[in-house]
């Protein structure tokens, strides 16, 4: 099994976030680690995208400081290679995890450290780093910074570049200079798209030279753009539990990812959040085969994103 969608700041250990808010005397708001569990996890009722992102709001609390930063790397890894995963993309965004005086060269050398370390201990996983720049009004400066951070370790830990964050409130096709700057750099890059906006977000993605496209399944709604997809050789990074969360479909049983797969989209598995809308691969590949996928059609996702990784 192998992963390409996975947020590392929405897949931290709450027992791990507990323990370094009680030595740190941060306050979280909370009494014990089962009540950091519960509100790092993604409610029944959640309305959409905007109401889960805010569940990154206490995990970055702890995520400020260098030493807790490579913690959080290191056992996330180590939670990977234990559910047998051989490769995994793991993304965050550097800036995020600033407010504390950390440049984003600190923080993304703390990742890579705690990534290392794991491998060391755990030598059937490689992973992969996948520098974040935020969607946002005046985020520009910091996005170039995480671009030519993203450079500095490319091929030292880090394979490629994304752009995540409120898409349906600041539309992919906004960003389009950091891709310019990023291609010019050769450095590679997915897009979130086509989660919390429609087909336009996915097809300015691919627009700016996108091959992979973090999520995409309202693809579905544009039969041309599915072709174009195709066509590109685009692969989906498809993440079923937190589409679920975040509503993208209203009705669960629209949730297109058979269909999609039976069409020609190369399509890989993921979890996006395991900590946010705790989930794990296992559970993952459990939703596929609800929505009619058979272990044939899974070992082929296996192999798109095999095809489709950066490293």
């Amino acid at each position: 099994m192998l992963e390409l969608h996975l947020h590392l700041d929405g897949s931290l250990r709450p027992e791990t976030v507990w323990d370094i808010a009680c030595t740190e005397n941060i306050d979280l708001g909370c009494y014990n680690a089962e009540d950091v569990k519960n509100k790092m996890i993604c409610p029944p009722d959640c309305r959409d995208l905007n109401e889960y992102l805010d569940k990154f709001t206490l995990p970055l609390m702890v995520f400020q400081k260098a030493s807790h930063i490579e913690r959080f790397a290191y056992e996330l890894t180590q939670d990977l290679a234990k559910e047998g995963l051989e490769y995994a993309e793991i993304r965050f965004a550097p800036s995020s995890s600033m407010k504390d005086g950390l440049s984003q060269t600190e923080v993304t050398e703390a990742v890579i450290s705690g990534i290392r370390r794991a491998m060391k201990e755990c030598p059937s996983i490689t992973v992969s780093l996948i520098l974040c720049c935020m969607r946002g009004s005046d985020n520009h400066a910091l996005n170039i910074e995480t671009i030519n951070v993203a450079k500095k370790y490319l091929g030292k830990g880090v394979c490629a570049i994304d752009l995540a964050g409120a898409e349906a409130i600041f539309p992919t096709s906004d960003f389009e200079d950091l891709f310019r700057h990023a291609f010019k750099l050769d450095i590679p890059y997915t897009i979130h798209a086509g989660e919390a906006a429609g087909p336009d977000s996915i097809a300015a993605a691919i627009d700016f030279g996108a091959k992979r496209i973090g999520h995409g399944v309202n693809c579905i709604y544009d039969p041309e753009l599915i072709e174009r997809i195709i066509k590109e050789n685009v692969t989906l990074e498809i993440c079923p539990q937190s589409n679920i969360d975040t509503k993208v479909f209203p009705n669960v049983n629209d949730y297109p990812i058979k269909k999609l797969f039976d069409m020609g989209v190369k399509i890989s598995l993921n979890t996006d959040n395991r900590t946010v809308s705790n989930t794990n691969l296992p559970h993952e590949i459990s939703l596929a085969h609800r929505f009619g996928m058979t272990d044939s059609d899974i070992e082929t996702m296996w192999k798109y994103a095999k095809e489709a990784k950066f490293n």
